[in-house]
């Protein structure tokens, strides 16, 4: 028997109305795990979209709770928002417990998936194969790539890019890429800063996202130079937005998918889960 047959599993979601890939990873994560059965239950949530947040927990009726938010770092969403909606932090409190009692059962809110340690091999697996996917002319050497992570950024909290500031030291000790930079859509620098920034005429940009939803699809894209037009025409007929490899600015760019679909997802959640079971737990 599973270690954690008496417990639910709610995986968290932002989801969005305005792209429906925006919450695939969370199901297709949601029920590669319902199928293991480790868990009593499964369940999915999302911050934009049914079932809400703060509703999921009504319909848990296992004694214990693990709730793994399917995010990129600890920020705005997965420190304020979510323990907000989920009743574990009250308005006002600047602080609140990851393991908490609430009558007859245990909420244990884990950390998000993105801030574990093996995104780093996620990343530079998505560089590699968009690459080796799309070698024209030829498949140039790592020592010949400038390499960007690019993320979201907020003024709302500053940790938001801290990971991909992590990863991005990372992935640059490693010494395998000519360089390796971090870009944002709504921090410096900017996604569409990479043409100054890149020393080498070779550039590949991964998202770290956890879903290909609008942002990845549709704003990136646009950010590194591809047309409005193009783009909407390009998805009107189900094709990918960016085409591996385009000319722009003088260099040849590779845009890779984002992160959250990769299988080796569900091994990362079910770490959080096992690191969160240990945590003791507050009345």
């Amino acid at each position: 028997m599973s270690e954690f047959a008496d417990a639910a599993l709610i995986l968290v979601g932002h989801g969005s109305t305005l792209n429906a890939e925006s919450s695939a990873p969370t199901y297709q994560h949601a029920d590669a795990l319902r199928a293991r059965g480790l868990f009593a239950e499964v369940h999915e949530c999302f911050w934009k979209l049914e079932p809400n947040i703060s509703a999921v927990l009504r319909g848990v009726r296992s004694p214990r709770a693990f709730i793994v938010p399917l995010f990129i770092s600890d920020g705005y969403f997965t420190e304020e928002i979510i323990p907000r909606e989920l009743g574990l932090r009250s308005k006002g409190q600047t602080t609140f417990a990851r393991a908490q009692k609430r009558g007859a059962q245990e909420l244990r809110y884990c950390e998000p998936v993105g801030t574990h340690d093996s995104m780093t091999e996620v990343l530079l697996a998505r560089a590699k194969d968009v690459v080796d996917q799309h070698p024209f002319p030829h498949r140039p050497s790592a020592r010949d790539i400038t390499l960007f992570i690019a993320g979201h950024g907020t003024g709302n909290n500053e940790n938001s890019r801290k990971i991909i500031e992590r990863q991005v030291e990372l992935i640059r000790a490693r010494g395998e890429y000519a360089g390796v930079y971090a870009v944002f859509m709504e921090e410096q620098p900017r996604i569409q800063d990479c043409y100054q920034i890149a020393q080498t005429r070779n550039v590949v940009m991964v998202p770290f996202f956890i879903s290909d939803g609008l942002h990845s699809y549709e704003d990136i894209p646009m950010m590194l130079g591809e047309t409005e037009k193009n783009v909407r025409e390009r998805l009107a007929a189900g094709q990918p937005t960016w085409r591996n490899p385009t000319e722009k600015q003088g260099k040849r760019v590779w845009y890779s998918a984002s992160v959250g679909n990769e299988p080796h997802i569900p091994e990362v959640i079910l770490e959080r889960v096992r690191e969160a079971a240990a945590w003791p737990a507050v009345e």
